[in-house]
């Protein structure tokens, strides 16, 4: 059965529907020796190949992970100024390839989910989708009552309206002091963007949760981890799409023991 060929691409963990597009509109990605067009379709028995290589459109075993990112780290597969990047620290793929589930900017740490999933990666960050993303702010000074009000009823960025879907005061000491917010959009900056309006500084910027799953207290710096049954199923739910069979884990065998020497 054939499909859009940036769909089944992106299924098969080559990386999500948008990065797909952009191949194809470059000229990059060929069906059966021919270069491929916006809107072409492709079938199981179709020789697909990426700049001359040919790739498998079989989907690999869908694998989500969440990752601790630490500020000064790109959220790309390189940089031009040599500064480490997000996928230099996840754990490497037989097939497929990890796909970022939106981004975070280099001054911003938290969580981070990655998935070999294309179109799971682009039904979550697709506005429509709606799906919450939680961050920890920190900010300079007091901020009064009417500016917490404005975050949430709507304020004027350059590129449109924006606004917090909800506040809640986290506390602090001295000039510092936190809250966190609930937005349910992907735009660049937009959290620092929307203080920034109203005349308030962050310091600090942390983002504690995306969709269901949150990044909780054990997870260090630098680290991932893989995703629970039970996350890998919400977060599919909230993608508006069926969860995938999770393999059962091995069970690990218990150590030989030696019988003691006939006397």
């Amino acid at each position: 059965m054939s499909e859009r060929l940036h769909k089944m691409l992106a299924r098969a963990g080559l990386g999500s529907r948008r990065e797909v597009e952009r191949w194809i509109a470059q000229g990059w990605v060929t069906i059966n020796g021919r270069v491929a067009r916006p809107g072409d379709q492709a079938g199981p028995d179709d020789e697909i190949a990426v700049q001359g290589r040919p790739v498998s459109t079989r989907a690999p075993e869908a694998r989500v992970v969440a990752y601790h990112k630490p500020e000064g780290e790109v959220t790309a597969r390189k940089d031009p100024e040599g500064r480490p990047t997000v996928f230099q620290h996840l754990p490497k793929l037989r097939q497929g390839r990890w796909v970022s589930i939106g981004r975070l900017d280099l001054n911003t740490s938290g969580l981070l989910l990655f998935t070999t999933d294309g179109e799971l990666a682009h039904r979550l960050m697709h506005p429509s989708a709606g799906v919450e993303r939680e961050y920890a702010v920190r900010v300079l000074g007091a901020v009064e009552p009417g500016v917490l009000e404005r975050l949430c009823q709507g304020v004027e960025l350059e590129d449109g309206p924006a606004r917090f879907d909800a506040i809640r005061d986290a506390g602090g000491s001295g000039a510092n002091h936190w809250y966190h917010v609930i937005l349910r959009e992907g735009r660049n900056r937009e959290v620092r963007r929307l203080w920034n309006a109203e005349g308030i500084t962050v310091s600090r910027l942390i983002r504690v949760r995306y969709g269901p799953v949150a990044l909780g207290t054990g997870l260090r710096l630098g680290r991932w981890r893989a995703l629970e049954p039970g996350e890998m199923q919400a977060l599919y739910e909230a993608a508006g799409l069926a969860a995938p069979r999770q393999h059962a884990p091995r069970m690990a065998r218990p150590p030989r023991t030696r019988r003691a020497p006939r006397r």
